[in-house]
């Protein structure tokens, strides 16, 4: 990560903690009184291909004892009301800007992989996570949508693995590339903008 980025993310991530202060303590009152704690849940995620951190968002989901892989229809059955009215407008990832503080993200970048898929596709993951994994990027606006759609078709884990694997990995990779050959801070500010300009057509 350049220093010309690590400032624009210590800069906005601290303005915005500042902004969304009230707006983040309600939401943290509001699951509580919903849907009981914990309030937030933390991931494992990887930063490198070999240096891990836990990635915070706002529960969505109800608690199991295990949960592993990325989420399908499978797991539609645990998401919360509270849960997909955050889902819907992203909210759930407000608690990123801690991450983002701590420098375990950045605002835009790959999305950060589980460790189970950078095991598996060590090759790929070892390119795309020379850039710092961020919580908005090419790969989310160009394929996000596309993603969701297949795995909302998947009824069991192994069926959703299987399609993350063979459809959204190298798809996802491809575009992770694109980003980190072009990256730079006039791009990031392009991709965050895409990004909130996506929200409110959504919110719409």
């Amino acid at each position: 990560m350049t220093w010309q980025k690590r400032i624009f993310d210590l800069f906005f991530a601290s303005l915005l903690v500042v902004i969304l202060g009230p707006i983040i303590l309600y939401l943290i009152w509001k699951i509580w009184r919903t849907q009981g704690r914990p309030i937030f849940y933390a991931a494992e995620r990887m930063k490198t291909p070999t240096e891990a951190f836990y990635l915070l968002k706002f529960r969505t989901m109800t608690v199991v004892d295990e949960d592993a892989g990325v989420s399908g229809a499978d797991k539609d059955v645990r998401i919360t009301p509270m849960g997909a009215k955050l889902r819907r407008r992203r909210l759930d990832e407000f608690p990123q800007l801690w991450n983002i503080l701590r420098g375990d993200l950045s605002f835009v970048g790959p999305r950060p992989p589980l460790r189970e898929y950078v095991d598996r596709f060590p090759d790929i993951y070892g390119e795309v996570l020379k850039s710092r994994p961020g919580v908005t990027g090419l790969a989310s606006l160009v394929y996000h949508q596309h993603e969701a759609r297949l795995l909302e078709g998947c009824t069991t884990p192994e069926e959703t693995d299987e399609v993350y694997c063979r459809s959204c990995v190298p798809r996802k990779a491809k575009l992770d590339l694109i980003y980190q050959r072009q990256q730079s801070v006039c791009y990031d500010f392009d991709l965050v903008f895409q990004t909130i300009g996506r929200l409110y057509r959504r919110r719409g």
